[in-house]
């Protein structure tokens, strides 16, 4: 069974993490498209790893820019373990708009009207207050302007 998912984070293109959805060693991904979240969420840089938190608020912030892939479950699972769900990120599906479907692929079946589709996404509710505070993001890179470039930690 494949899953839709949107990442915004280290595991896009050109990307630090973006080996484990192209290698294949942890399972299966296929690339549909790009997209932003149809809500507005707050995408902020944090912690010792200066790693990508889209914080689950709903309204605030900004369309949060990504990629849709459709992954296998032997995948799914590894991602849930590599975003440590449900402790630091909880997966749960969000409406993304999709600016750009991949090559000749056209909209899948599941497509929804107005090219939008239902994706799990990891976003947190367990961040901390300060937080809140952190300046927002809309595309993240981590080699951008901000000059804070991701830093591996005890990752894959």
């Amino acid at each position: 069974m494949m899953t839709n998912i949107f990442v915004y984070g280290t595991l896009k293109t050109g990307q630090p993490n973006h080996h484990i959805m192209t290698k294949g060693v942890h399972g299966k991904a296929r690339f549909l498209g790009k997209g932003h979240t149809e809500e507005k969420y707050p995408m902020v840089i944090a912690g010792e790893y200066n790693i990508p938190y889209l914080l689950n608020i709903e309204g605030t912030g900004h369309h949060v820019v990504g990629e849709i892939y459709s992954v296998d479950d032997q995948l799914l699972q590894f991602l849930d373990e590599f975003e440590e769900c449900p402790d630091i990120y909880q997966r749960s599906l969000k409406r993304i708009i999709v600016l750009e479907w991949e090559g000749n692929l056209g909209a899948p079946e599941e497509q929804a009207a107005a090219d939008i589709l239902e994706c799990f996404i990891y976003s947190t509710t367990t961040y901390k207050e300060e937080w809140l505070n952190l300046p927002t993001y809309e595309n993240y890179d981590s080699f951008g302007p901000h000059g804070l470039a991701y830093t591996e930690g005890d990752a894959c």
